[in-house]
C-alpha cells in the first residue's frame, strides 16, 4: 500500500471543491491519504472528504501565498510523510508551487490531467496537448515521488461525512531566509466562484458590442449561481480585468455548463472551455465556429434571448 498526499487548497475557510475531488478520488484508491493545510484553517474538513492523516500548520506566513516558504515546508511534508505519490490542483498556485517542489526533491510532475488511475505504484495520467488537438497518457519513470496536478471539475464530488477524522499532526519545518515578502493581496470585488472552480460559467465575446452588455450575462449569471466569463479579445479592448479570461492565455475551465454568448470560438478561446460538459452557444452568425463544439446552438440576437433566458429560468428556479 502507497501513500498519497494531497495538497489542500482553502477559500474564505472553506475547502476548494477542487481539492475535495482529489482527497474523495484519493479515498477509492486504497492507498493511505494524508492531506497537506497550510495556514490557519480547519484541517478537519480535509478529513471528512478522505484524508485519515492531516499534516498541518497554522504558522501566519502561510496565510499569503509566497513561494519561497511554500516550497520549503511542501518537500518537507513529502519527504516526512513518506508519500510516493502527491496530488495538487492545476491551479495557479498549484503550477507555480509544484515545478519548484519537484527540482528541490528531484520528484517527476505532470500537470493538466484531466483523468488519473493509481494502481499500486503505477499512475497513469491523461492530458491535452496542442490546445486540445490530442490526448496522451503520461507515466513516470526513475522517480520515487510521482506529483500530479489535475484540472479542476474532472472528478465527482460527494458530500462531506462530517463524521469523518483524522489523526492530525503539526507539520515542523526549516524556515528559509525568505527574499520576497508578502505585504498585502489586494482582491478582486466579486465574491463569485473563481472561473476554475465554477459549476456553471456565463461567457461574452465581441458580439455584446461594448462593455455595458456585460450586466445582461452578469444579471443571468445571478439567476443560475454562476461566474462570468470573457474572451481575449474583450480582456485586450479594457471590457473586463484578466482574471475573466477563459482561453489558452486565460484559464481553463471544465464547468458542467457553459453559455456562451457572442463568442465566435477563435482556437485560442475553444482551448480552454473545449472540456466543458455541456456547451450552449449563442451567436447570429450560423456559420460561427463555436456551434462545432457546441451542445446546443441558438442562432439570433443574443440582446433578445439572454433576456428571454433569464425571465425563464427566474420561473423554472422559483419552484
Amino acid at each position: 500500500m502507497s501513500k498519497i498526499l494531497v495538497f489542500t487548497e482553502f477559500q474564505n475557510g472553506k475547502i476548494k471543491r477542487s481539492s475535495q475531488e482529489l482527497l474523495q478520488f484519493a479515498a477509492t484508491t486504497g492507498n493511505t491519504v494524508a492531506a497537506l493545510v497550510l495556514g490557519s484553517t480547519d484541517g478537519a474538513q480535509a478529513a471528512h472528504h478522505g484524508a485519515t492523516e492531516v499534516l498541518f500548520s497554522a504558522d501566519a506566513g502561510f496565510n499569503s501565498y509566497n513561494p519561497e516558504l511554500f516550497t520549503v515546508a511542501t518537500a518537507e511534508a513529502i519527504q516526512k510523510s513518506g508519500a510516493t505519490v502527491v496530488l495538487a490542483s492545476s491551479s495557479s498556485t498549484g503550477k507555480d508551487l509544484f515545478p519548484r517542489v519537484a527540482a528541490k526533491i528531484k520528484a517527476g510532475v505532470v500537470s493538466d490531467g484531466i483523468e488519473i488511475k493509481i494502481t499500486g505504484d503505477d499512475v497513469k495520467v491523461k492530458k491535452p496537448f496542442y490546445s486540445g488537438k490530442c490526448f496522451a497518457t503520461a507515466t513516470f519513470e526513475n522517480t520515487n515521488v510521482k506529483i500530479v496536478l489535475m484540472r479542476p471539475n474532472q472528478l465527482p464530488v460527494a458530500a462531506a461525512d462530517v463524521s469523518k477524522s483524522a489523526t492530525v499532526t503539526e507539520l515542523t519545518f526549516t524556515k528559509p531566509s525568505l527574499k520576497t515578502i508578502i505585504k498585502d493581496i489586494v482582491k478582486g470585488t466579486s465574491e463569485k466562484l473563481d472561473l476554475t472552480e465554477a459549476n456553471i460559467i456565463v461567457s461574452g465575446g465581441r458580439g455584446l458590442k461594448e462593455a455595458g452588455n456585460f450586466k445582461m450575462l452578469n444579471d443571468l449569471a445571478d439567476v443560475l449561481g454562476a461566474t462570468v466569463g470573457a474572451t481575449r479579445a474583450v480582456v485586450d479592448a479594457g471590457w473586463v480585468g484578466h482574471s475573466m479570461q477563459v482561453g489558452q492565455t486565460g484559464k481553463t475551465v471544465a464547468p458542467s455548463l457553459y453559455i456562451a454568448v457572442g463568442v465566435s470560438g477563435a482556437i485560442q478561446h475553444l482551448a480552454g472551455m473545449s472540456g466543458s460538459k455541456v456547451i450552449v452557444a449563442i451567436n447570429s452568425d450560423p456559420n460561427a465556429p463555436i456551434f462545432q463544439k457546441a451542445t446546443y446552438g441558438i442562432v439570433g440576437d443574443a440582446f433578445e434571448i439572454v433576456p428571454a433566458l433569464t425571465a425563464e429560468f427566474k420561473k423554472v428556479l422559483a419552484h
